[in-house]
């Protein structure tokens, strides 16, 4: 058995034995149970799940994150995330949420990044006036 610990920025949201975790990389999907060797993941916006001292499947829709292994414990961190009993309902979380924010992070970094190299054509044409 492993130790499944879901950190959340000021909570721990799941904290239980689990014999198998399965999680959504940049790479796909990937499984790790108690033998497997320690692992670090970035994890992507998707699925996790475990299976529990009953062996339940249990869902869990995850933000980005990351997914260290070691050892018997396996530790996720994330942003944001919601347990669910639905997979269609947490991969609709999934959509409609975490992705809909990464893509509005991505927007704000864009024009940010504008603005910066805007500023910075400023001081150059400047430099080139006061010379």
């Amino acid at each position: 058995m492993m130790k499944l610990r879901l950190l959340l920025p000021g909570r721990v949201l799941i904290s239980a034995p689990a014999s198998k975790v399965t999680a959504e990389s940049q790479e796909g999907s990937f499984c790790l149970l108690p033998d497997h060797i320690d692992y670090v993941a970035e994890l992507v916006p998707g699925l996790l799940c475990y299976v529990d001292t009953d062996d339940r499947e249990c869902f869990v829709a995850v933000d980005e994150g990351m997914l260290v292994k070691r050892g018997r414990e396996v530790l996720v961190s994330s942003r944001h995330a919601v347990p669910g009993d639905s997979i269609e309902s947490l991969r609709s979380t999934v959509r409609s949420e975490f992705l809909a924010i990464d893509s509005r992070e991505r927007n704000a970094r864009s024009a940010l990044a504008r603005l910066e190299r805007d500023l910075f054509e400023r001081f150059v044409q400047l430099g080139e006036t006061v010379s």
